[in-house]
């Protein structure tokens, strides 16, 4: 555990409006680390020890926006990491320094109509780190409510922790999707998040299962994550939405899916989801795509077919812990394919962003 006599000046990764990506001095101070400014009532200091890179934090680089959230200053990236506390506020009595935390990045405000029924990824005033303006966790020292620091068992590492919040997207789609045992699911899209809809509709009992993408390094590593349980599919710039889902079928032995679980949010990937399920069947898009769309009215209506959507998560660490330490989603280990320290954050970006690395997730450590 470190010293607060001794910690290392606290730096963060940026990006800017014009794209730029750096390393910099962040927030909190030493000073403030050190003296307890830095905490309010109910807050801790963590020292992040694990933070893997997401589409979204690329996004924000690359584009400036995703949607309304856009990039207008000097803005910290990241927003799945696990670390270690280092300092609590006196008003914390259930974690301790020494303790290894997996840090949910959104701060709901508990009060807002979404809060109080429990769906708090709705809330109308949160706080979610690494969206604009709110900064990221991609620093070495971060202050976080206690409350959404989940304390880790002795089996989770710190990169195992880091891996729970594309784990929790992938959880909330399966259970608000109603995937249930024996069913037809087809998953668009072998990025993390696909990937691990993979795993999660594997543990929940989907079959068959058809996975699509444009990339077959990404294919043959979803294979390789469910042997003899789930078809490949490569998809090819251009493909007809109709002919796609045929061939999804044709995948499925002549099954039509129950259920589409869609990671990419691609216009032509949505359609072709949509022209591949059975009557009454589930659309379900995870994916974030953009701002508007054009989707086969007529097969919705004419099928029955529901469409729905998700925005980020709640309720998913504690259930996201116990099935890794369980061994039931263990296999999430083997999506790091890279690790960088923080002080080679930007070679760990050019990693990420580059469709040639074969990285599938890329992780930047402080130790």
């Amino acid at each position: 555990m470190a010293s607060l006599s001794n910690i290392k000046p606290n730096i963060g990764v940026f990006t800017d409006p014009k794209h730029n990506l750096w390393l910099d001095e962040a927030q909190p101070s030493v000073a403030d680390i050190q003296s307890g400014a830095a905490l309010e009532k109910g807050e801790v200091v963590v020292e992040i020890r694990s933070t893997g890179i997401c589409g979204s934090d690329v996004h924000f680089w690359h584009a400036g926006r995703i949607g309304p959230m856009i990039v207008e200053d000097k803005h910290v990236l990241g927003h799945e990491s696990a670390g270690e506390i280092i300092a609590v506020h006196p008003s914390v009595t259930h974690l301790k320094p020494g303790d290894r935390v997996a840090i949910e990045p959104g701060i709901p405000c508990h009060t807002c109509a979404p809060c109080l029924v429990g769906r708090y990824n709705g809330c109308e005033r949160v706080l979610f780190r690494s969206t604009p303006p709110v900064p990221g966790l991609l620093r070495r020292y971060i202050t976080h409510p206690a409350v959404w620091c989940h304390k880790l068992p002795p089996s989770l590492s710190f990169e195992d922790g880091a891996l729970l919040e594309p784990l929790s997207v992938a959880l909330a789609a399966v259970e608000r999707a109603n995937l249930r045992l024996g069913d037809a699911a087809l998953i668009c899209g072998a990025g993390p998040i696909g990937l691990a809809t993979l795993l999660c509709a594997r543990a929940a009992g989907a079959h068959p299962l058809v996975i699509t993408d444009l990339d077959a390094g990404r294919l043959a590593f979803a294979e390789s994550l469910a042997p003899g349980r789930v078809r490949a599919l490569r998809v090819a710039p251009g493909d007809a939405p109709e002919a796609l889902a045929a061939r999804v079928v044709e995948a499925m032995g002549g099954t039509e899916p129950d259920v589409a679980l869609e990671c990419t949010g691609a216009e032509a990937s949505i359609g072709a989801a949509i022209q591949a399920v059975r009557f009454g069947g589930t659309v379900f898009v995870v994916g974030v795509g953009k701002n508007e769309m054009q989707f086969p009215f007529m097969r919705l209506s004419t099928r029955e077919v529901d469409l729905r959507f998700q925005y980020r998560y709640a309720n998913t660490w504690p259930k996201a812990i116990r099935l890794v330490e369980a061994g039931l989603l263990s296999d999430i280990r083997k999506f790091v394919t890279h690790r960088f320290p923080i002080e080679d954050a930007v070679r760990a970006f050019e990693t990420s962003a580059d469709v040639k690395s074969g990285a599938i997730k890329v992780q930047i450590t402080n130790l």
